[in-house]
């Protein structure tokens, strides 16, 4: 077999994986204006995954994902295609026998689409970027450099990878050499990159089996929660049922015990030992006296549940992993895919940044610190999930701890856990990004420093149009500097708003040492839409007039006003940094303009 070598290519960052995590990661990047190849590595010589997954895989998006795909404008085309859910349902056994449900509860929207609808939405979006995803490829060797003077450099190319493609017209096989200043390994539980770098996962593959399988209902179904997530907790088994798109519905199916489950020799499920006719038929007698007889299946798969994350996330700031290759658990809290699009949302930022010089590489080391920390609460969640559903979890837990503390019911555990698993309460620890002088922030007392940018509406003030706060900060890689000027129809304030506007312009300072590049800043005036005066607002803080905000009531009475309330700022105003990912970094005063300098000094190159 003849093999060709072309020119070796060069790249600002190689993604190795083509799934969520690393589609995610090369949309962001490529939006910042970063070079970026990324390659879906092939299974074997003649077989690679379809260009988008066409059915199964991964389901649920959680209400921060959904924000998050908000600030890269993709939201409404993916509701519009997804099925919404707005409610859980909770069933138990009967003592007669059967089930019922025992309790229903609204759950913030997180809707449903299988992992395909997702994929075509990054690859349509790279499409108009001019990238595409490289197929029929195989990557052979990984190696990054040990040269600390190179690793140091941000502009050297560590990272060198060796690929072979295989044509389509034939069998012969192209030999690329690729240098890359970083390289992201997004390519799955069963990582590539994470075994090339050397980095052990940690943690246990647990025993336990579940199966999962997608299905289309015969008009004789007449369970009644079937547009509803479910827990279902039966005499003999325990399953999770998830409405999809187009009237679907999975089911996930605890497979108990049996022997035989587990192909000792590779630690995951025996081919030969489950079928799909077997999980229908588990299925069925769980859910009695309810059925959902299948008109069609789409896809069915059991898997082991693993309970792991990887040692570390990155090896000297060059080389990362994200997503599944470096975190694994079950999939019944909704939060794989969650995840792993978030990991690669919090890296490719601080990646950009690193790139077109604006800050020092130790910025990197901040996506290990954070997203590490988040993703062994995931494990420790996940295990307390699991065992609310599980008989085995269950006593698998109890000789874990030194005190028998029962794990919650699947109920309880929703209620407990719904800030960390519908994203919205993930809480960032102090670092170089994020600054925080305690939970309260005396200037924005209520707001919390590294959670993300809480939802607010407010008006325009040039002409009282409702806004969300969070569509003004989308994700363009720039920092949101919010500026909470007061009632500025007083002169004393509006005093301190123009001293704040006059120091923050100094030569050599931060605002001037970048500009819109990196900053993007907008005023919120405290006041009523009748008498504002927001030309008052001195024109650094008014970059458009689309930028100034008031804090007010709509004409309709029903949008916008209370922000300051809401967000404890006081009468002189604050300052608010929000990340480029969307989490608040700091909050200062208008008087404390040497704290935004230290700020940003922290980690930008001013």
């Amino acid at each position: 077999m003849s093999s060709t070598t072309p020119d070796a290519t060069r790249t600002d960052v190689l993604i190795v994986g083509a799934g969520p995590a690393g589609l995610m990661a090369a949309n962001a990047l490529t939006r910042a204006g970063i070079q970026v190849k990324i390659l879906l590595p092939l299974l074997n010589e003649f077989l690679s995954r379809p260009t988008v997954v066409s059915a199964g895989q991964a389901d649920g998006i959680m209400p921060r994902t959904i924000e998050v795909f908000q600030s890269y404008g993709f939201a409404e085309d993916f509701l519009k295609q997804s099925n919404q859910i707005n409610m859980v349902a909770f069933y138990n056994p009967r003592e007669e026998g059967g089930i019922h449900r025992t309790a229903i509860v609204p759950v913030i929207n997180a809707p449903t689409a299988h992992q395909g609808a997702i994929e075509k939405m990054f690859l349509d979006s790279l499409g108009k970027h001019g990238l595409a995803v490289d197929r029929l490829t195989r990557p052979t060797s990984l190696t990054l450099s040990t040269d600390a003077k190179i690793l140091a450099n941000p502009d050297a190319y560590p990272v060198k990878a060796i690929l072979e493609h295989l044509q389509e017209t034939d069998k012969d096989k192209v030999t690329e050499t690729v240098y890359a200043k970083f390289v992201i390994g997004a390519d799955g539980a069963h990582s590539w990159v994470r075994r090339a770098l050397g980095i052990e996962m940690e943690g246990e593959q647990t025993d336990h089996v579940w199966g999962a399988i997608d299905i289309t209902t015969t008009p004789e179904a007449n369970f009644p929660d079937w547009r509803n997530i479910c827990t279902i907790k039966a005499q003999n088994t325990t399953m999770m049922l998830i409405p999809r798109e187009a009237d679907k519905i999975r089911l996930y199916i605890e497979l108990g015990l049996e022997n035989g489950l587990i192909d000792t020799a590779t630690g995951r499920v025996a081919a030969q030992s489950m079928d799909a006719k077997r999980l229908l038929d588990i299925a069925k007698e769980a859910l009695q006296p309810y059925s959902i007889p299948p008109a069609e299946i789409d896809w069915w798969t059991c898997y082991v549940v693993g309970q792991r994350v990887a040692s570390r996330f990155s090896i000297n700031e060059r080389a990362f992993i994200v997503g599944d290759a470096c975190h694994t658990h079950s999939p019944k809290g909704g939060q794989g895919m969650n995840v792993s699009i978030n990991d690669s949302h919090n890296l490719a930022w601080k990646l950009a940044y690193v790139l077109k010089g604006w800050a020092d590489l130790p910025v990197l080391k901040t996506y290990e610190f954070e997203r590490r920390k988040f993703a062994q609460e995931l494990i420790a969640f996940d295990k307390w999930y699991e065992a609310g559903f599980s008989t085995k979890a269950r006593s698998e837990l109890f000789t874990e701890q030194e005190e028998k503390v029962t794990p919650p019911e699947p109920f309880e555990a929703f209620l407990a856990f719904s800030g960390l698993t519908s994203g919205v309460g993930i809480q960032y620890e102090p670092s170089i990004i994020t600054i925080s002088k305690g939970e309260l922030q005396a200037p924005a007392k209520l707001l919390a420093v590294g959670q993300r940018l809480p939802p607010k509406t407010v008006l325009r003030a040039v002409n009282s149009t409702p806004i969300e706060i969070q569509d003004m900060c989308p994700s363009d890689a720039r920092f949101k500097i919010i500026i909470f000027t007061g009632d500025i129809s007083h002169a004393s304030q509006l005093d301190l708003v123009r001293k704040f506007a006059d120091e923050i312009l100094r030569e050599g300072g931060w605002l001037k040492k970048f500009g819109s590049d990196v900053y993007d800043i907008m005023s919120v005036i405290k006041g009523d839409k009748e008498n504002v005066q927001y030309m008052d607002v001195p024109a650094v803080l008014r970059p458009h007039h689309y930028k100034v905000l008031l804090d007010a009531v709509d004409t309709t009475g029903k949008q916008g006003g209370k922000m300051y309330d809401a967000w404890g700022v006081r009468p002189e105003g604050a300052v608010v940094i929000v990340r480029p990912d969307g989490y608040v970094a700091s909050v200062t005063g208008l008087d404390e303009t040497a704290q935004l300098e230290k700020y940003f000094a922290g980690f930008l190159k001013i």
